[in-house]
């Protein structure tokens, strides 16, 4: 085999190679700098809480559909997902739970619920593309949806940019100034929910926070530079997605798993030789002495 045969060929070949591949440039985009921002907010495993969380929505919507309609389960993913988003900071404040508490509750419920569901009115073939994704079943409806996730991601960050920023590094000195802090903490989640719907669509629930939380600590092994790491989170998260759908077409598997098997091998490499990793820590380079 040539390296066009290898690298170039299953995209060239066929479309829905091609469709695959941008729909994990668009999350690479938008997913990957939202996962940066859970990062630094200390709220990593809030997306992965998120993320179980649509499995319900989606769920009502696959059943409505009559099939596995993309577009259907993602607005069922969409509501169920931004519902128990505003549930749980309801509850986080009119009782003593934390906010952290009151995800950790709600998604077991929803992610409980979902399977239900599907098992119940779906074959073990149905639950396995709504757990796991069906990135290579995505049709052109869905991938301008994807699309419009990303844009409106990134419009959306370029506007809020300097309050989040503040809100992550220091909260109380936003509150000194009179910013809006509870209203960019809305926004930002609503984001999340909608990038786990664009992943949800690729990857499934499971893997959905895969594109996003992954890139997002390579990219913080690498630089501690905000903009060069948002950077670094899209173009890990980008290769993963490319390199994962060459492994799964020349081996014969799954596609989602294989590209967040390819963002975990990454993340191992950069344990290893990035800066902030083994190398940084075991073989700096001594300072002149003069």
């Amino acid at each position: 085999m040539t390296a066009y045969d290898i690298f170039l060929a299953p995209f060239q070949d066929y479309g829905f190679m091609r469709r695959a591949l941008i729909a994990c440039f668009c999350l690479a985009a938008g997913a990957s700098p939202i996962g940066v921002f859970l990062m630094l907010r200390r709220m990593s495993l809030m997306g992965d809480a998120l993320s179980h969380a649509i499995l319900p929505g989606a769920a009502i919507g696959y059943l409505i559909a009559g099939s596995l309609s993309l577009t259907a389960m993602g607005v069922g993913g969409l509501v169920a997902g931004l519902s128990v988003a505003l549930l749980s900071g309801i509850v986080s404040r009119i009782t003593p739970l934390q906010e952290d508490a009151s995800f950790a509750s709600f998604y077991l419920a929803s992610l409980a619920l979902g399977v239900l569901i599907v098992s119940l009115h779906g074959s073990n073939v149905d639950l396995l593309h709504v757990l796991f994704g069906t990135i290579l079943a995505i049709d052109a409806p869905a991938l301008y949806q994807i699309g419009a996730i990303t844009s409106l991601t990134l419009v959306v960050l370029a506007l809020i940019y300097r309050p989040l920023v503040t809100e992550c590094f220091d909260p109380g000195f936003l509150r000194a100034v009179g910013g809006r802090g509870p209203v960019y903490h809305v926004i930002f989640l609503v984001l999340v929910v909608i990038n786990l719907v664009a992943s949800f669509q690729a990857l499934g629930t499971l893997m959905a926070v895969g594109l996003m939380m992954l890139p997002a600590a390579i990219a913080q092994l690498w630089t501690r530079n905000l903009p060069s790491m948002l950077v670094v989170a899209a173009v890990s998260a980008a290769i993963s997605g490319y390199v994962g759908l060459v492994v799964s077409y020349h081996f014969e598997l799954a596609s989602g798993p294989t590209i967040i098997m390819a963002a975990t091998c990454l993340y191992g490499l950069s344990i290893v030789a990035a800066p902030a990793g083994l190398a940084g820590r075991y073989f700096t380079r001594p300072h002149l002495k003069g």
